[in-house]
Formats: structure tokens, sequence, C-alpha cells
């Protein structure tokens, strides 16, 4: 049987080393899942939507480092991958999205599902968006979204007509004008930074007083280099969000995750530095750096394009994290007055104690910072973790100790709830060896969660490693959303639009097949990760929590308390404005 267009394009997925292509099935793309099935490889995984399609490709490319693919019919399907692809663009990840098309000759005629697919990408898929018209064109067009999507960390997508798909492949490409060979190979560039931008950034760090890092998750692979130089210059250091999983938060040095849902001791770092030291760190939460002319600031970064976009940068370093930090810090000098490391460490121990006092606070129904800060000692050391975006965001970042080593990914700058279970389904498929830990609220796991849901109880049978546990914080409500109403534009929640229907969660998963524990109290928290993390299949932690739990910032100014506590006067919600009030004076203490 001659090859078609569409055995030629899952041949070519495979010499790139595509593992698997995460999709749902639809008319457009027949001819391509007939290939994939005639092939055996890329494994085609289906997902219960494509938007969680394309959540999983992007989760593939953050925990294994390479090209995620998803796959779509036209029309509605092209459409639902909007979401994964943006997420993937916005956290700069490679994702190759091959999406079906009417066939050619009905283009411009209204067909039924016919939408102008080069539109709807063009944005999104920017650096690469291609449709294929012809069997010459497909391979060098699969390999240019391919090199592009790992050239440029951003999705590319590749439109292909249903009857392009279909056509036969010529044994071998005519060798004449207008027909262009290619091929499936592509390389990274080291880039090593000046031995000038060098020298400049080690005068500021050498002149100033009270040194602090923001690391982010550039500096992967560089932990070694940052405390070569934090134990140099007597420094603190804090974290992006995304940085999180680059640093032992155990070190006494560490202030934790920067911004809105960072902490105390980080806020107390920016506040009160004089020189601050950006590593490969884009973070979008301004008002948390220092205020502008308070701190001479270096920046090192791979990307040029991003050195400076955040805060005035004096000193700009363009290279790789761990080669421009060890060049750097042969030029260092070492600091003797070690005064300003003595009060970091101080505000990091108060933020711990603090941690500590918020996770025992008395509640209705569970604490939830117990419930997550408790997973802390339970997390196994080869453990992979997905985090959603909404109040389990805040809980991560500002309670869970990672084992150093242990990926951790959530939506960063799209921010898109629905993320986790795709994610920790695209981590268990990479690696069905290890456990795989997904935080959720439950609108979060309403609007994506359950479905997959019905996807990890398809296929745990066949993992090395059957533990896959998902928390949810059951709490009835938006939280996240609640409380930004309430700090953001003084208003009481809004009930329409901030309930979430209650729903058994842990009955679900039992009616699924697989294991659920239903807690109410945080006294309960540890028995359930010690038991979810040594059951014989996927678990599912329904923890009953209290969305009058505060999410706000830290060192909140006197104005946001005041609307604050004005909303929830408002509301009538007494306990709630008492932990706010408790809060705000712990921190001023």
């Amino acid at each position: 049987m001659t090859d078609l267009v569409a055995d030629a394009l899952v041949a070519r997925l495979r010499d790139w080393g595509a593992d698997r292509v995460f999709g749902y099935a639809g008319d457009g793309i027949n001819t391509l899942l007939g290939a994939l099935q005639r092939s055996r490889a890329p494994e085609f995984v289906s997902t219960r939507h494509e938007e969680l399609a394309a959540f999983m490709a992007c989760g593939h490319a953050k925990y294994t480092g390479r090209v995620g693919v998803c796959m779509a019919t036209q029309g509605p399907g092209a459409i639902h991958l909007l979401a994964g692809l943006y997420d993937a663009k916005l956290d700069r990840r490679p994702v190759v999205a091959i999406v079906g098309q009417v066939v050619s000759t009905a283009l411009g005629s209204g067909y039924l599902q016919e939408v102008d697919l080069h539109a709807l990408f063009k944005d999104v898929c920017g650096q690469y968006v291609q449709t294929v018209f012809a069997p010459e064109q497909a391979m060098m067009a699969l390999d240019n979204a391919m090199r592009t999507a790992i050239a440029t960390s951003t999705p590319t997508c590749l439109i292909i007509p249903h009857d392009v798909q279909q056509a036969e492949m010529p044994d071998e490409l005519e060798h004449s004008h207008g027909v262009v060979p290619s091929a499936a190979v592509s390389a990274k560039a080291r880039i090593s930074a000046p031995d000038e931008q060098v020298r400049r950034a080690a005068d500021v760090l050498n002149a100033g007083e009270r040194v602090a890092l923001l690391v982010g998750r550039g500096a992967a692979g560089a932990a070694a280099e940052i405390a070569q130089v934090v134990d140099t210059l007597g420094a603190g250091v804090t974290t992006s969000l995304l940085g999180k999983p680059v640093l032992d938060e155990g070190e006494p040095w560490h202030t934790g995750v920067m911004g809105h849902l960072g902490t105390t001791a980080s806020a107390e770092l920016m506040t009160n530095c004089d020189t601050l030291l950006i590593v490969g760190s884009n973070d979008p939460w301004t008002e948390f750096y220092p205020a502008p002319g308070q701190a001479r600031a270096v920046q090192i970064d791979i990307q040029p394009r991003v050195i400076g976009a955040k805060y005035p940068v004096e000193a700009p370093v363009v290279g790789q994290a761990a080669q421009a930090l060890s060049a750097l810090s042969a030029l260092l000098e070492r600091k003797q007055d070690r005064r300003w490391q003595e009060q970091v460490h101080q505000w990091r121990q108060r933020w711990q104690e603090d941690a500590e006092r918020r996770a025992a606070a008395d509640t209705t129904d569970a604490n939830p910072e117990a419930v997550v800060r408790a997973l802390s000692d339970h997390l196994p050391a080869d453990a992979r973790v997905a985090v959603d975006t909404g109040s389990s965001t805040y809980w991560y970042a500002r309670h869970l100790r990672l084992p150093p080593g242990v990926p951790a990914h959530l939506s960063g700058y799209l921010a898109s709830m629905g993320c986790a279970l795709p994610y920790g389904v695209a981590a268990k498929l990479d690696a069905p060896q290890r456990p795989v830990v997904a935080l959720a609220g439950d609108g979060a796991m309403q609007m994506g969660g359950l479905l997959e849901l019905i996807t990890i109880a398809d296929r745990w049978r066949s993992w090395e490693d059957p533990r896959f546990v998902v928390l949810v914080l059951h709490n009835a409500d938006l939280t996240e959303v609640s409380w930004e109403q309430r700090e953001m534009e003084g208003n009481p929640r809004f009930t329409a639009s901030q309930d979430v229907p209650r729903f058994p969660y842990a009955d679900y998963a039992e009616l699924l097949g697989l294991h659920g524990i239903r807690l109410t109290d945080s006294a309960e928290a540890d028995d359930a990760w010690r038991k979810a993390l040594a059951a014989d299949r996927p678990t599912v932690i329904e923890a009953v929590v209290d969305p009058g739990t505060p999410l706000l910032p830290p060192l909140m100014p006197e104005s946001k308390t005041d609307k604050v506590l004005g909303a929830l006067d408002r509301e009538g919600a007494t306990a709630a404005r008492e932990r706010v009030t408790d809060q705000r004076r712990h921190e001023q203490d």
C-alpha cells in the first residue's frame, strides 16, 4: 500500500521523537487517526475535550522539556485548543498543534465547520502557522513547525485539509524549483555571558550592602551556583511562583515565593534591599519588586527581550544562568558584614512561625492551609506535582515544601483554571513509575478535572506505580475571586457568581473504581495523605475546607485592608474578618 500524506506525517513525528499525541477524534482528522492506528507510535492519548488535550501537550512539554503534540479536527475542535495553546505561549513551552481542515476545494465556500484557521491561530501560534496544500510540502512544514517550537519555546500550528491527508505521498521528492527538502533535526545554542557584562554586574553587586536575589524558572539547574553567590554576598533569596521548584526552601537564606501569593519574609526582603540580582525571572508582580530607584539591579537571562522589562536594570547579563553565575562568582568580593543576612534569617523564621500559626488556626470545616501543609511530610522524593489556578496555588506557594528535584507545574502567566488534571496525566504517562499529586479547588475540578478523572480511571491499571493523588479543596466557593472582589473592589462576595455547586468528589472517585477519602477536619489531613500515597490505585482526597481562610497579599497596605474589612462587614462574615485582623496584627508585630 502506498503511504498517504497522513502516514508520512506520523512517521515524521516518530523521527522527531514524539512519544504521544494528545487529542480528540473528529472526521477532519480521520485519516491522521488511521495512520496513528497503523503505526502504533506515537501513542494517541484520547482526552475528554480538546482543551484538555492542549493542556496535556503543554504539561508534557513542561515535565519533559520536549515538544508536546496535540491534534484536533477543524471548526469547534480547533477552537477548543486555544486555552491550552495560550498556556504554552505565555509560559514559553514548545507545543505543535496539528489541526484538520475541510477539503481544500471547499475553502472559502462557507462549508460545514469551515473556520479561518490562520486567523484563529495567528496570535497564539504566531511564530509558525501553516496550511499544507500539497504532499511535497508536508514534511517541510512539519519540520519547520517542530524546529520553530523548539527554537522559540512557543506553540506552532500545522493545518492539514482532509483531502491532503488522503493524498499519496511520493517515495522521493523531486529535485526541482519550488520543492523544499527538509530534515527532522534541531540543535540548541549555548549562550555564554560576555565578560564585560559579567564584570559590570560584579561591580554593582560588590557595591551593594543589602543584596537580594529574585530567582525564576530560568535558573533551573543553577542551584549550586546560586548558593555560592548567596554565600559570598551574604544575600537573601526569593523566587517567582514558577521558580519555586528551583531551590530547596529549607535553606535559611530562602524567604519563599514573592508576590501576591508570597510570604511576608519575601515582601520584607524586597522592601528593604538596596541591590537586586534577578536570575531567570520575568515575574509580573511588579508592585512586589523594590520601589524604582530603591535598588540597583543586575539581571541575568538567556532572553535579551525580558531584561529590564519588569524593573529598571543597570547591569544586563545575557547568558545561561549557571554559566553566568559561575563567571560572576569569580569576581565577587566576600562580604564580611553579615547583619543583612542575619536579618533575612529572622524574617524567614518569623514567616515560618506565622505560617505554622495560620495552618493551626481553628476554622469551620478543615483549614485548607493545614491540609496542603501536611503534604510536605508525605510527598515522595520522586513525585511530580501539578497545581491548578485558585486558592490551591496560594497554599502551594506558601506551605508546600518540595523535596529537591521534585518538579511542580502550573499555568503561570495565563493562570487558567482546569490545568492540573491534564498536566498530571501528561506527567504520569511520561513516567508511569513515578507518583503524581495534583492540587485543585472545586471550581477548577468542575471546569475540567472531573472529566479527566474518567481518563485516569480508564488508564491507571497499566501504570507501573498506580499512585495518582488528587486533592480537591471543596468549599463551594470560587475562593480566589471572592477574595479578589473584597480586596480589589471593596465588594462583598457575589453569591450568584461565586457559588460552586456541591458535588460528592470522593464518592464520584469510588464510582469510577478509584479510591476516595473525605475529610472535614484538619486533624484528618496527615492520615488522608498517608493512606492516599500508600493506595493501590489513584485517590481523590475531598477536603471540605473553610472558604473564610484569607487569600490576601503579604504586608497589605491599610487602604486595601479597609476595603476588605468593609466588604466582610457587609457580608456579616465575622469569622473571616477576625482572621484578616489577626493576620494583619501578626504582620505588624
